[in-house]
């Protein structure tokens, strides 16, 4: 089975999530070959080839990212550090293309391509999600979506992902293997 996962992370949240997902698809298909690509990254030639194309981002403002909502994330963080915790933060991603605007440039499949969609997203119900709007646009491209959208929860909009996350996404994306294989 050949596998792209395929993400946009500010963060680095989406990121580990994407890179667990992997994983446990890995695992659940030693033979399998399985690619992580940040959305910025992944032109359909490097994908094209997928039997299953796991797509995921970051919820904001109540679902995908926007540019404008990329651009405003480093300022929401610099309010909360300062000195050396601003030198020791994570790089993030704000500039190039997210989720909302890879899928729109996704090309139409003629059918028989799998996929399935993900997100990070805070741990209150009126938080939104992304994985929903992901996988309705996957499916207008033509993609069969193999399990319902799956969010992974974050415990502020920096992270870090809540305990036992990483193991959910490991777990789901040896599911989705299983699914896809049917």
């Amino acid at each position: 089975m050949d596998i792209a996962v395929i993400y946009e992370s500010i963060f680095g949240n989406t990121k580990t999530v994407a890179e667990a997902i992997a994983e446990g698809a890995r695992s659940a298909d030693p033979d399998a070959h399985v690619t992580v690509l940040p959305a910025a990254e992944a032109t359909p030639e490097k994908f094209e080839q997928a039997t299953l194309v796991v797509v995921g981002g970051p919820t904001h403002m109540l679902g995908m990212s926007r540019a404008s909502s990329r651009a405003k994330a480093p300022e929401m963080t610099k309010k909360k550090t300062t000195g050396a915790d601003v030198a020791a933060a994570p790089p993030r991603a704000v500039e190039g293309p997210g989720i909302r605007e890879w899928l729109d440039a996704l090309p139409k499949t003629d059918g028989g391509h799998k996929a399935a969609a993900f997100d990070t997203r805070l741990p209150f119900p009126l938080a939104g999600g992304a994985a929903r709007p992901i996988a309705r646009k996957l499916r207008r491209r033509g993609y069969s979506v193999v399990a319902g959208p799956k969010g992974f929860v974050v415990d502020e909009a920096e992270g870090p992902l809540r305990a036992g996350e990483q193991d959910r996404a490991k777990a789901w994306g040896a599911g989705l293997v299983r699914q896809a294989a049917r």
